[in-house]
């Protein structure tokens, strides 16, 4: 509720400063006119994100595992590169805090049927954003690219592993990402809310040292998806 209520503020906030600037009238006054002609410009972006799993399995199961996704937080900087009018490139590392919790069928014990998975990530983006022309004091774009991520709690290094309640993954993986925003030019910065989706590449699970282990054993792959929205101020 209290990430619903600063994301409230935020916008009311930025409601106003669009009404003030004439963002949206037919014929706005020109914020910023020259800020895209820069050969390389800098940001920073908050917004939240929700990560859950994509799960493979080597034989049809009685019944999959359930994942449950919580929001998270994400923060982090933006370097842009532009190659020409319409094409930047960008990168955006990120720190982002997600959950994720697997519900397995089949145990009588809630500790040994539940797995809290808690996830700091650093995210290593390389993008390529894909602008329309702009129309005034807006301008929507399409983004997408390869990153790879780092997540600081794998428990990769654990020798540990379910029989003792520890659920453990590879440190690094590789996604891809696409997503959509829009520029919107204020008086005195300018201001982006993106979507993107970010889809892991590879198996990211690493197994219990039983390989009939209930928890692992019949998982083919388990990768990562998720959704970020971002607020990006240049």
């Amino acid at each position: 509720m209290k990430k619903l209520f600063y994301l409230l503020i935020l916008l009311l906030s930025l409601s106003n400063q669009a009404q003030t600037t004439g963002l949206f009238s037919k014929n706005p006054i020109i914020n910023l006119e020259n800020f895209d002609k820069q050969r390389v410009y800098f940001g920073y972006f908050l917004g939240f994100n929700t990560y859950d799993f994509k799960v493979d399995y080597l034989n049809t199961p009685s019944k999959d595992i359930a994942v449950t996704s919580t929001t998270g937080f994400n923060v982090g900087v933006v370097a842009d590169l532009r190659l020409q009018e319409y094409i930047n490139l960008r990168f955006e590392p990120g720190l982002y805090y997600a959950q994720r919790n697997l519900t397995y069928s089949g145990f009588t014990r809630q500790i040994d049927a539940e797995r809290e998975i808690r996830s700091t990530f650093i995210d290593f983006p390389l993008l390529l954003k894909f602008s329309s022309k702009r129309v005034g004091n807006v301008r929507p774009y399409l983004v997408g690219g390869i990153s790879a991520t780092l997540n600081l709690a794998s428990n990769s290094k654990s020798v540990d592993d379910n029989y003792q309640q520890k659920f453990r993954l590879k440190p690094w993986t590789q996604n891809y990402e696409l997503g959509f925003g829009v520029d919107l030019y204020l008086e005195y910065f300018k201001f982006s809310p993106s979507i993107r989706g970010v889809f892991g590449l590879n198996d990211e699970l690493i197994r219990d040292n039983n390989p009939d282990s209930p928890w692992t054993g019949n998982i083919a792959a388990m990768k990562s998806r998720g959704v970020f929205v971002n607020f990006t101020f240049h």
